[in-house]
C-alpha cells in the first residue's frame, strides 16, 4: 500500500482510537445511569443520546459547525478564543466520538442489564458502598459488554463520513480519513485505489465487528467452544471430560 493511502488508515485509526477513549467511560456512565436509575426526564435524554443513530450524519455535522462556528455558542466571538476543532483531526474525532455514543450507550446497557441486580444486593448487605459495588461487582460481571461496546465505537468512528467531512474537511495529510479517502478516489475514476481502500476497510469492519459478537457469546456458547477447543488438542479424552462436565 503506497503512502498516500497509508495516510488516511492511519489518521482514521487515531481518530477512531481517541474517540472511543473518551466516548467509552462517557458512554458507560450514561449507560448505567439510563439502566439503573428512574428521574424525570429519563425519556428524554434517552431520545436525545439516540438521535445520533436516525439523524442524517450531514445533519449532525451541521449541528456541530454551527455550534463551534464563529458566532455559535462554542465559538470565538461567544468564548473569547478559538477552541481550533474546526477542520482539524481533534474536529474530526469530535464528529466519530458524536456519531459512535449512541452505539455505545445502547451496546453498554445491554452489558449493565445482564448484571443481576441480586448480586449488587447482596454485595450492599455485606456493607459495600455504592463505588465499591461498582468496582468489585458491576463493572467485572459487564466487562465483556462493555468491551464490546468500545470495539462497535471504534468500528463506528472508523467509518465515519458524514458529520466528519463537515466538520473537519477533508484535507490530504490532515483530516482525510479513510472513508473520506474512499470517497475521493470514487470521484475521481481511480477504482484501483477505491477498490484497496474498500478491501482494507471491509477487513477492519469483519475483524472489529466478530471480535465484539465473540465477547457478547452467552456464557454457554463460550463454554462450548472451550470445550471443543479442549477435544481438539487432548483427543478422545479431552472430549469425553467436555461430555463429563456437562
Amino acid at each position: 500500500m503506497t503512502q498516500p493511502l497509508l495516510a488516511p488508515l492511519w489518521l482514521s485509526l487515531q481518530v477512531a482510537a481517541v474517540a472511543t477513549v473518551f466516548v467509552l467511560p462517557l458512554g458507560a456512565a450514561t449507560a448505567l445511569l439510563l439502566e439503573r436509575r428512574r428521574f424525570p426526564g429519563r425519556r428524554l435524554v434517552e431520545t436525545f443520546v439516540e438521535l445520533p443513530l436516525v439523524l442524517p450524519p450531514t445533519a449532525v455535522g451541521l449541528a456541530l459547525l454551527l455550534l463551534l462556528g464563529r458566532d455559535g455558542p462554542l465559538g470565538n466571538q461567544t468564548l473569547g478564543f478559538d477552541l481550533g476543532l474546526l477542520f482539524t483531526w481533534q474536529g474530526a474525532t469530535l464528529a466519530a466520538g458524536v456519531m459512535s455514543f449512541p452505539l455505545v450507550v445502547r451496546t453498554a446497557r445491554v452489558a449493565f442489564a445482564a448484571v443481576p441486580p441480586r448480586l449488587e444486593l447482596m454485595a450492599a448487605t455485606m456493607g459495600l458502598g455504592r463505588l465499591a459495588i461498582l468496582r468489585r461487582v458491576t463493572l467485572p460481571l459487564a466487562a465483556r459488554g462493555l468491551a464490546a461496546a468500545g470495539l462497535l465505537g471504534f468500528s463506528r468512528a472508523l467509518g465515519e463520513f458524514g458529520a466528519t467531512v463537515l466538520v473537519a474537511g477533508s484535507i490530504p495529510g490532515a483530516t482525510q480519513t479513510l472513508a473520506l479517502a474512499l470517497f475521493e478516489e470514487i470521484q475521481a475514476g481511480r477504482d484501483d485505489r477505491a477498490l484497496l481502500l474498500l478491501a482494507v476497510a471491509v477487513a477492519l469492519a469483519f475483524l472489529l465487528v466478530s471480535a465484539a459478537g465473540r465477547l457478547t457469546d452467552p456464557p454457554a456458547e463460550r463454554a462450548q467452544r472451550r470445550d471443543r477447543s479442549a477435544a481438539g488438542h487432548d483427543g478422545p479424552a479431552g472430549s469425553e471430560a467436555a461430555q463429563e462436565r456437562r
